[in-house]
């Protein structure tokens, strides 16, 4: 088996994933490399001293760009909707289990400001909020603009999650005298926990990093990533690599945060069966 030789497919497609993973990785290690430059060092290669320097220039007052007042609404806006994309989505799933009258219409017009271009939604909410005069802000009309990126998306998973779940757990929860709601919170939710949280990931860092959907509807105050776009054109220092490299490694922080928590339900179910 191990003396089986690879065909000319295997290294097409090798040689592919090489430059898709180069392509995607490349430019970050480069930011990464180039966040550690040394006080005197440039925006370019060569390195000039390694150093931490750029990095505690964070915490320092900017001439430019304000980094920890941009970054707590980022991360305060991500976990607005993330809060709401999971209920939502859960509540849609739940709903859509059973026919009703106008599902099919409801459904399209959910998902429908996928295939709108963010800028013109962005521009719209922005225009009417001026419209019906009040202040655009990025607690309120890009609260609303990011839930109609993540929502669709939310939904969508939910109806997969829905769509391949059977209904005999509930049956046999009810044969043995449980109620609607603790069928739901003992049996479904448990099962469904782990997307949930798949949810809740998608709909924080489509938020975190939203641009377009963000430009015309934040108001005064930046999110984080209008903050860097508008220092890229003034920041002429490292600062703004040390900038991205931190806010690279908070995003894998979530990732594994996550991933931890959908292990540990998964255990905690397995030792419930155990137990059962």
């Amino acid at each position: 088996m191990s003396g089986e030789r690879r065909t000319a497919e295997f290294w097409i497609l090798a040689l592919f994933f090489a430059l898709f993973v180069l392509f995607l990785y490349g430019p970050l290690s480069a930011i990464l490399i180039l966040s550690f430059q040394g006080p005197g060092g440039g925006l370019t290669f060569p390195l000039n001293g390694v150093s931490l320097h750029w990095f505690h220039n964070l915490t320092q007052q900017q001439a430019v760009g304000d980094f920890g007042s941009s970054f707590r609404r980022s991360f305060l806006l991500g976990i607005m909707v993330m809060l709401v994309t999971v209920v939502v989505s859960l509540l849609a799933g739940l709903a859509f289990r059973r026919k009703f009258l106008g599902a099919t219409p409801l459904f399209y017009l959910s998902i429908a400001s996928l295939v709108v271009p963010s800028i013109i939604i962005s521009l719209g909410i922005g225009v009417m909020f001026q419209q019906i005069g009040l202040r655009p802000s990025w607690y309120t009309s890009a609260f609303g603009a990011h839930l109609t990126w993540t929502l669709p998306f939310g939904v969508l998973i939910m109806f997969a999650v829905f769509n391949r779940f059977s209904p005999s757990y509930e049956e046999a929860a009810r044969d043995l005298g449980a109620t609607s709601w603790q069928t739901f919170r003992h049996v479904v939710l448990p099962m469904i926990a782990p997307m949930l949280i798949g949810v809740g990931l998608f709909g924080f860092t489509l938020s975190y990093d939203e641009f377009a959907r963000t430009l015309m509807t934040a108001g005064t105050y930046n999110t984080l990533p209008l903050e860097i776009y508008g220092m890229t054109t003034n920041v002429t220092t490292p600062v703004l690599y040390a900038l991205g490299t931190v806010t690279t490694l908070f995003s894998f922080l979530v990732i594994l945060l996550t991933l931890g928590a959908i292990v540990w339900i998964g255990r905690r179910r397995l030792r419930g069966q155990g137990t059962t």
